[in-house]
């Protein structure tokens, strides 16, 4: 039970956001931006984020050649255009916001690695160009199949090179330090250890029942607006919403002696990416090798992926170079019937942002800011 104090003290808030990932974290921000004088409480159940905050390869993405491509055999042009927009503007605030120098921010390159099979891509860029161009002031895309022998990968896989000139990478741990930091210096609350079994609207107020591990009982938190931003966790406070969770298989070598590339790279229409950081490669995808297996919540390695990552290295990437793995994990993402985000306002009183689609880097801090409009207009 709250005692007088705290009951005083800590029992009410005019905004709580369950989750400190990326969007929440940006929604904290954005709210008080919006309401400077209101007090905002931010509840994260784990001691870091347990989803892909801080779990993910660092990427900056907009979508590569083959992945849009795609995307353009399931939706429209206006949705594959919008999608796109949503990237970018999202990117944009985030830079602006925290500044490239606090999240890594860097354009060492971005590239897509193109099979024999994938070959007819390179007829399309052009009309990709022209579809972006409004969106990108230049072209997104060029070819730079010149540079597979500089960058040392496999030529019997890669038998094109696509630049993506929109791309860039950024250091995830640093950015999500930042953006941690900017919250506390605006006067965010942010408690960690905090895992909410259930909410309930009551009159004016919305109820949050949060486990305490240390106390052994579930403690009740008031606000007047509170904001799930959960992603691949969503279904455990909102079950009927349309949230699939994807588990993302990573690892990371040891630094590699005589490593001929910087940058990020994709390929396969996005389900693997890898990158350089300190001269080691970072390696994550597979998910679409074992898609039933990987739609879980449980962040356990799954091997036959892992094997695979390391086969894509020695194979494609430095095939002629020894590796040794230094560290493997796993991060969850959110996805759905579409590649769309879920920014809705449940009531007059809750709203969520979350299924990011493991683009909560490019999305996240634009999707807050939709949020928070909502509950401005509320």
């Amino acid at each position: 039970m709250f005692s007088y104090w705290e009951q005083e003290s800590f029992e009410h808030y005019q905004h709580i956001v369950i989750g400190a990932g990326i969007v929440g974290l940006s929604t904290a921000i954005e709210l008080k931006d919006a309401f400077p004088h209101d007090s905002v409480l931010v509840l994260e159940r784990g001691l870091l984020p347990p989803g892909a905050s801080t779990r993910n390869v660092g990427f900056a993405c907009m979508g590569s050649v083959t992945e849009l491509l795609d995307d353009l055999e399931h939706i429209s042009e206006e949705d594959v255009v919008r999608l796109f927009r949503l990237r970018r503007d999202g990117l944009a605030r985030l830079r602006a916001r925290l500044g490239d120098k606090k999240i890594g921010y860097a354009e060492n390159g971005s590239y897509e690695l193109i099979s024999e099979k994938e070959l007819d891509a390179l007829g399309r860029i052009d009309a990709l160009n022209e579809l972006l161009l409004p969106h990108t002031g230049k072209p997104a895309f060029s070819l730079a199949s010149g540079k597979i022998a500089d960058f040392g990968f496999a030529p019997k896989y890669t038998r094109a090179l696509i630049k993506n000139n929109c791309e860039g990478e950024l250091h995830t741990g640093e950015m999500m330090r930042a953006l941690m930091d900017m919250a506390i210096s605006k006067g965010v609350e942010v408690k960690t250890g905090a895992e909410i079994s259930h909410f309930e609207e009551a009159g004016r107020f919305v109820e949050v029942f949060v486990k305490d591990g240390f106390k052994g009982e579930v403690m009740l938190l008031k606000c007047d607006t509170l904001s799930i931003c959960t992603n691949a966790f969503t279904k455990q406070l909102l079950p009927d919403v349309d949230v699939v969770p994807g588990r993302g298989q990573v690892l990371i070598t040891h630094p590699i002696k005589g490593l001929k590339f910087k940058g990020i790279y994709h390929f396969d229409k996005g389900y693997y990416y890898f990158r350089e950081i300190n001269g080691r490669i970072l390696i994550g995808g597979g998910r679409n090798l074992d898609f039933e297996t990987e739609r879980t919540t449980a962040f356990d390695i799954n091997a036959m992926i892992q094997i695979a990552l390391e086969q894509k290295l020695a194979d494609i990437i430095i095939p002629n170079a020894n590796f040794e793995v230094a560290n493997r994990w796993t991060g969850i993402m959110a996805f759905g019937a579409n590649k769309f985000p879920i920014v809705k306002a449940f009531s007059d009183k809750v709203f969520g942002a979350f299924r990011m689609g493991g683009m909560g880097v490019a999305i996240g801090s634009e999707v807050a800011a939709q949020l928070v409009e909502m509950v401005k207009g509320r």
